[in-house]
C-alpha cells in the first residue's frame, strides 16, 4: 500500500502541510515512448501530472515545485470513449463531505449491500458503517493474526465475491505475525454485521523479504477472477529485481480463478499459464508497489497506481481486453524515466498514462472512474490522489486515445484509499484523522 524507506514516511505530515498551498502551475513534460518502450494500446502519452504513494515522502530539504497545468489532447473530442463527458467540471461545484469518523488507521472499502459499507482497519479489524454511523462492534476482528509493526503492513484490501450477496465470501490481504502476506478468503451470512473469524481459507501466502512494498489491493474484474496486487519486496530500488523476475510474484498484478480448483485454479489465458516461462498466477509486472487498482464498471479498462522510488508517481492503463504479459517496466524504469539499465532486445514496456515529481507529492494512491448518478459533471472521468498532501487529480481519457489531466481538489488529507459503493459514488478514506468522506455536490 505503501512505498519509500519508514524515516522519509514519518516526515510525510510536515511535508504534506507545505505542499497544500498551490504554487503557480507550471507546463508539464510530455511523456514520450523510448527504445523498448510502448504506450497502452489504444492510447496516446500526453502531459500528466504526478501522483503520490501511500506512505512515503519526499526528502525534507526539497522545496515543492509548481503544479503541472493542466494536460489536455491538441483538439479536446466532444465524448469520452465510455460515454461520460469531454471536459473536466468547475471543481468548486463539488465537496468531501464527512461521513464517519473514529476510524483506526483505515486501509480499504467495501459496499457489502443492504446499507452496510465495510472500512478496513490497518490493526487488522473490519468495521461496519451502517445509517451513516460507525458501529461499535467489529465485522471481522482479525488483531491476534494481522503484523502491524511496520508502516506499511496490517490489513491492507478487500474484495467481495461478485455473489457475495447470496455466497458470503470475501477476499482480505494482510501481513501475518511474521510480516508475509497472506491472502485469504471469509464467510459472513447474507445480511450479518458480523463475520466468521474461524472460516478463514488461506489462498496464497507470499514470503516478504522486507517489511515494506506489500501492495494488499484486491478486486475481481469484469472476468470474474481474482486480481491481487503485490509489491515488489521492499527495501530501496528493488534489490531482489523482483519487477522483472517471472519466477517470483512480488512485483506483479496476480490473476486467479476462485471459483475452480483448490484453493484456485489458473486462468488458461494467463501469460504463463502453464508455468513454464512465469508463474502461472501473474497478469502483469514490473511494478514497484501497486497502490489501488481498480476497473472501470462501465467499460472494463483497468488503472494501477504504482508507487515511485525517489523522483516519480505513476498511473498506468490497460484497457479492456488486452492481453495478459504487459510489462510495466520497474525497476528498469520509474515512471516514463530511466532508473536502471536498459530492457532487454524484444522487451516491450509500457508508459505511463500520467506521472509526477516527488515535489508535487510522494506516495499516489488510486482511486476509480466516476460511474454514479448523482454527479453526472463526472462521469467517466478517473480519480486519483497523493497520500501524503491530500491532492486529487481527475483523468480523462478521449475516444483519440489522448488524456486530460487535471488537479480538482486540496483535501489536505491523507488519502490511504478511495472507495466506491454500489451506486458508484466516491468515498475517500483519511488516515490521519480516521475518517470518511464523500464526494458531494456542494449545496448553494
Amino acid at each position: 500500500m505503501f512505498r519509500l524507506p519508514l524515516a522519509r514516511r514519518c516526515a510525510a505530515a510536515v511535508i504534506a502541510l507545505s505542499l497544500a498551498a498551490c504554487s503557480p502551475q507550471a507546463a508539464p513534460v510530455p511523456i514520450t515512448p523510448s527504445p523498448g518502450r510502448t504506450l497502452p494500446p489504444t492510447s496516446t502519452a500526453t502531459p500528466l501530472p504526478p501522483t503520490a504513494t501511500l506512505f512515503s515522502a519526499p526528502p525534507a530539504t526539497q522545496a515543492p515545485s509548481p503544479l503541472p497545468a493542466e494536460t489536455a489532447t491538441t483538439a479536446p473530442p466532444p465524448a469520452s470513449p465510455g460515454g461520460g463527458v469531454s471536459s473536466f467540471p468547475d471543481p468548486a461545484a463539488f465537496t468531501w463531505a464527512p461521513l464517519v469518523s473514529g476510524l483506526v488507521r483505515p486501509t480499504d472499502f467495501a459496499d457489502a449491500g443492504g446499507g452496510r459499507l465495510l472500512v478496513l482497519e490497518q490493526p487488522g479489524r473490519v468495521r461496519v458503517i451502517s445509517g451513516g454511523q460507525l458501529l461499535p462492534d467489529a465485522f471481522l476482528d482479525l488483531t491476534a493474526r494481522v503484523g502491524s509493526s511496520g508502516n506499511e503492513q496490517g490489513l491492507l484490501g478487500i474484495a467481495l465475491h461478485p455473489q457475495f450477496a447470496s455466497n458470503g465470501f470475501f477476499y482480505l490481504d494482510y501481513t501475518d505475525l511474521n510480516g508475509d502476506t497472506v491472502v485469504a478468503r471469509f464467510y459472513a451470512p447474507p445480511g450479518a454485521l458480523q463475520a466468521d473469524a474461524a472460516s478463514e481459507r488461506a489462498l496464497l501466502n507470499t514470503d516478504q523479504p522486507f517489511a515494506n512494498h506489500n501492495g494488499g489491493s484486491l478486486a475481481f474484474g469484469p472476468d470474474g477472477y481474482l486480481y491481487i496486487g503485490m509489491g515488489d519486496g521492499g527495501s530501496g530500488g528493488d534489490p531482489q529485481g523482483n519487477g522483472q523476475k517471472l519466477s517470483t510474484l512480488l512485483g506483479k498484478i496476480l490473476r486467479i480463478d476462485v471459483d475452480s480448483g483448490e484453493p484456485y485454479a489458473i486462468p488458461p489465458d494467463n501469460p504463463f499459464a502453464n508455468g513454464e516461462s512465469g508463474r502461472a498466477e501473474i497478469w502483469a509486472y514490473g511494478l514497484r508497489n501497486p497502490w489501488r487498482f481498480s476497473f472501470d464498471r462501465a467499460t472494463g479498462d483497468l488503472y494501477i497506481a504504482d508507487v515511485g522510488q525517489n523522483a516519480w508517481e505513476e498511473v498506468d492503463y490497460l484497457p479492456a481486453g488486452a492481453p495478459g504479459g504487459a510489462n510495466f517496466g520497474w525497476n528498469i524504469r520509474e515512471g516514463a524515466n530511466p532508473f536502471r539499465g536498459e530492457a532487454p532486445a524484444g522487451v516491450q514496456l509500457i508508459e505511463p498514462v500520467a506521472q509526477y515529481p516527488h515535489p508535487e507529492g510522494c506516495s499516489v494512491t488510486g482511486g476509480f472512474v466516476y460511474r454514479g448518478a448523482a454527479l453526472p459533471a463526472l462521469n467517466g472521468i478517473y480519480l486519483y490522489g497523493d497520500y501524503c498532501n491530500g491532492r486529487i487529480w481527475g483523468l480523462l481519457r478521449a475516444p483519440d486515445g489522448g488524456w486530460q489531466n487535471r488537479l480538482l481538489f486540496e483535501t489536505g488529507t491523507n488519502l490511504s484509499s478511495f472507495g466506491q459503493d454500489a451506486s458508484g459514488e466516491l468515498y475517500l478514506l483519511d488516515q490521519r484523522s480516521g475518517s470518511v468522506l464523500k464526494l458531494e455536490a456542494r449545496t448553494p
